[in-house]
């Protein structure tokens, strides 16, 4: 009932507006009594765990609810991965043309006046960032510092560089655009050991010919709402010191009924 019918009831308000955190929390506690109470109005029930621990994944001791205000930035993201990479589309144009007219939907202002619609797609911009990382082809579009084109996602920090003659280069400076490979001498020469290293272990393509924006947490690249709220409950929001040591995947696998696996 709460995975099917409760949980699923606000998801297409989600999908465009940010939830105030005072219904979110309503909504939340309305889940959690029905849970505790075993659906009935007048038997309250000893609330045994507190919410967040129960939206902790089942592999990891919960059970697996979704915590609303993930999910609705997860919601929230998908419109903004698409103001991104669908600029074609009229809606995309609408807000580019009022919103961000000179930069894209990652680099863009919240602005002066802007609508509820337009700063409840601007608060995911923090998710979609999180998730996409460069793909490298040439090179030409991609600058050296502060952009997530490592193998892990992750970037090389500008701050404290004081070589000045690759601040604002970009990433064909270090490519060998003949073999494809990257200048051993030249990243040798301007970076340390460790991120030589990091450097060295993102691999070259020859079948990608030019630089562009994929969502990492996907194979195909694309952005989709369950990775994204992976990437919000895991990454973003760290709920790593709920997560509960114990063979809970084995428990959920049993041949029994489903009550006696939520007893235990």
């Amino acid at each position: 009932m709460i995975k099917s019918v409760l949980q699923p009831i606000p998801s297409y308000v989600m999908s465009v507006f940010l939830l105030p955190t005072t219904l979110v929390d309503e909504i939340e506690k309305m889940i959690n009594g029905f849970w505790w109470g075993n659906g009935g109005s007048s038997r309250r029930g000893i609330h045994w765990l507190s919410w967040d621990k129960l939206t902790v994944h089942k592999n990891h001791g919960g059970m697996g609810f979704k915590d609303l205000t993930a999910f609705n930035m997860a919601m929230l993201g998908k419109q903004g991965w698409k103001l991104q990479f669908q600029k074609e589309c009229l809606v995309s144009k609408l807000f580019k043309a009022r919103y961000f007219p000179r930069s894209d939907y990652l680099e863009a202002k919240l602005g002066h006046n802007p609508s509820f619609v337009w700063r409840s797609i601007y608060s995911a911009r923090r998710v979609v960032r999180s998730g996409v990382r460069w793909k490298i082809g040439n090179g030409v579009n991609i600058p050296i510092f502060d952009a997530p084109w490592l193998a892990d996602g992750g970037c090389i920090s500008g701050e404290g560089q004081t070589v000045e003659v690759i601040q604002q280069a970009k990433l064909d400076s270090l490519i060998n655009p003949d073999t494809r490979s990257w200048n051993y001498n030249a990243i040798n020469y301007y970076f340390d050991h460790g991120i030589v290293h990091r450097i060295l272990r993102t691999p070259l393509f020859n079948q990608v010919e030019e630089d562009q924006l994929i969502w990492k947490a996907e194979r195909n690249g694309h952005y989709s709402v369950k990775s994204a709220y992976r990437l919000c409950m895991e990454e973003i929001g760290d709920i790593s010191y709920l997560h509960r040591s114990g063979c809970w995947s084995d428990i959920w696998k049993l041949k029994a009924p489903p009550k006696v696996k939520n007893l235990i």
